[in-house]
């Protein structure tokens, strides 16, 4: 398989204060982690800035603009500005969170013209909290949701498919797709955790939403009991043309942000059978973005698992 890897110096550009847990070094110690002989044959480039048209498939005109302009502005004077309690904004996070969602953008390109099989998106902030008109959790632009209404607009791709397994519920995804009987989501989250979404009964307005839900303390009998129970099993008859990954490694045991028990080993064997299926139904069209992960070590090694899983594929 030919995987690549897309990221942007300008991601480390998204400063957060001391302690906030969604940090710079967050995204150093991935990439340092795939720097290994392992990943020597990774294609890698870097991500272009996703532009105002591509933001407004997903998001709406005044909180685009509001992000690129009065907080930005702010964000410059005062160094850092709150989106909300959580969400932070320095001087370069909107060039970052333009990246991060380019980069899924450039992602989707490769693999839909077959220059690439599948892809990881080395990037921050990432995005699957952020709704159509809220920043949140972390999350400024919607990476995800936004490549994914690129590959339908620009190349034809109508059925999309997006599979979480960050810890945390990806209530902004959720929201996009709610509606769109061609959006699939699914996504594996410890219950109850923040954002306080992802129940089981919330299933879109066309059956197109699955939530299942893990316990405080569950592992990976029960993470992977989900996936082979109701989440392959859903998406397989869906049938996308495209499948996007929303990688956050915050369930590993190590994560001092929830509470489940995830090894590396659960990452590399989502990622094979999520990979597995693709080549079913999609051409094996697979693209990646790094979503949650704050324990360094854990997430580097969680995130090498992955790619290697892409890269096995």
């Amino acid at each position: 398989m030919t995987t690549g890897l897309i990221s942007h110096p300008s991601c480390l550009d998204h400063e957060t204060p001391p302690g906030h847990p969604e940090c710079a070094d967050r995204l150093r110690a991935v990439l340092h982690g795939l720097e290994q002989e392992a990943f020597q044959y990774l294609v890698r480039g870097e991500a272009r800035q996703a532009t105002r048209e591509d933001l407004l498939r997903v998001h709406a005109p005044r909180f685009v603009d509001r992000i690129l302009g009065p907080l930005t502005e702010e964000a410059v004077r005062e160094h850092y500005v709150h989106v909300d309690a959580d969400t932070v904004m320095s001087a370069g996070s909107a060039e970052a969170a333009l990246r991060a969602a380019g980069a899924v953008i450039d992602a989707v390109d490769l693999v839909a013209d077959k220059s690439l099989d599948n892809a990881f998106c080395a990037v921050r902030p990432p995005g699957h909290h952020a709704e159509r008109d809220k920043a949140m959790g972390f999350c400024l632009f919607n990476n995800v949701a936004i490549g994914a209404l690129h590959a339908r607009a620009v190349h034809g791709l109508e059925r999309l498919a997006v599979i979480d397994f960050d810890v945390h519920h990806g209530n902004g995804t959720q929201d996009i797709a709610y509606s769109d009987p061609g959006f699939f989501y699914a996504s594996t989250h410890q219950w109850p955790l923040y954002p306080g979404t992802g129940s089981p009964k919330e299933q879109g307005a066309n059956g197109n939403i699955v939530n299942a839900t893990l316990s405080p303390g569950a592992g990976g009998e029960a993470f992977r009991a989900a996936f082979s129970g109701r989440v392959l099993p859903a998406l397989e008859v869906f049938a996308p043309d495209i499948v996007f990954i929303s990688a956050g490694f915050d369930a590993h045991r190590a994560d001092p942000l929830a509470e489940l028990c995830l090894e590396e080993g659960d990452y590399a064997w989502v990622t094979s059978e999520i990979c597995a299926l693709a080549r079913r139904v999609c051409g094996g069209r697979v693209v990646s973005s790094l979503e949650g992960g704050y324990d360094l070590a854990a997430l580097a090694r969680s995130a090498a698992a992955h790619v290697r899983a892409l890269m096995e594929a």
